[in-house]
């Protein structure tokens, strides 16, 4: 097992006291925030309170076309869609942020988190299983699925489509997804 060593950044002594004057916060606070790069007002409101003109286009992002398009098809033929999650904190806000948007437009939906014990992190067979059983043709996977190269081959054999949406590091086998959001594919030009 690789050790990872932690290198704390050098703090800029000038801009975390000018920090602690313009915004009386906790100069623990204000040293954090020099160490991350932000030395000045501006740039602390932009951090503490972005806005989504900050944020850039989704259409950057390699396979978002391919996965929208996969979506609108679902809904527009009234397929049944699986939104599948971890059970960790980022996997379950994603797969609720998910369910209650497409709930909105379209009700043949269900949701997939897997057993912590029994199924453990990522893409589970038992999931795909229950999605095979009870007539669901795509799955959309929220924080997993980017190594799951076999289960995803497996569910595309029983006519399951995958839209993967995650952001842990990819493989050089990418798995056989109908389209996979993940901006730390080495081609995807998202920033």
């Amino acid at each position: 097992m690789t050790q990872k060593r932690w290198t704390i950044r050098s703090e800029n002594t000038a801009a975390a006291a000018a920090l602690r004057e313009a915004l009386n916060i906790h100069p623990i606070l204000c040293r954090i925030l020099s160490q991350r790069g932000i030395h000045n007002f501006d740039e602390a409101r932009d951090f503490f309170r972005p806005q989504l003109s900050q944020l850039h286009s989704p259409w950057l992002m390699k396979d978002m076309d391919k996965a929208v398009e996969r979506v609108i098809q679902a809904i527009t033929t009234e397929e049944k869609i699986l939104v599948f999650g971890d059970y960790d904190v980022d996997g379950t806000t994603s797969v609720a942020s998910m369910y209650s948007f497409l709930k909105k437009i379209h009700n043949q939906l269900d949701f997939y988190i897997p057993h912590r014990y029994r199924e453990g992190y990522g893409v589970s067979k038992a999931g795909i299983d229950f999605a095979k059983e009870n007539g669901f043709t795509l799955i959309i996977s929220l924080d997993c699925g980017i190594k799951s190269v076999e289960l995803i081959r497996y569910a595309k054999e029983l006519s399951i489509d995958f839209v993967v949406c995650d952001h842990h590091l990819p493989d050089i086998e990418l798995p056989p997804a109908v389209a996979i959001l993940n901006p730390k594919q080495s081609d995807c030009p998202y920033p």
